[in-house]
């Protein structure tokens, strides 16, 4: 599923009056979540999951063209862990 897909079900499933709502309400909640982990805050959605941001030490690395090696540098990447219920819901099938 897409952005546009998700904007879809949303718009379905919350019975909202025009599509503009649902695509503003989706914006809102990846807006909130991308805002939260910039400042180093864990999203936590019961059930669901938990976005956080983590750091990433710097380490060696190997450039697979030419086989040199190179230093990559310390960063911070987002990360996602699935709460039970979104992983019963993946293993069992259902939603």
């Amino acid at each position: 599923m897409k952005k546009d897909g998700l904007i879809e079900a949303v718009f379905e499933a919350a019975e909202l009056d025009t599509k503009k709502q649902a695509q503003d309400a989706v914006e809102a909640v990846l807006s909130t979540i991308t805002s939260a982990l910039s400042r180093g805050e864990e999203v936590v959605m019961t059930g669901f999951g938990t976005f956080r941001a983590t750091k990433r030490a710097a380490r060696m690395g190997v450039n697979p063209k030419t086989g040199e090696k190179i230093q990559i540098a310390a960063t911070t990447v987002p990360k996602f862990k699935a709460g039970k219920q979104l992983k019963d819901a993946v293993k069992g099938g259902t939603a």
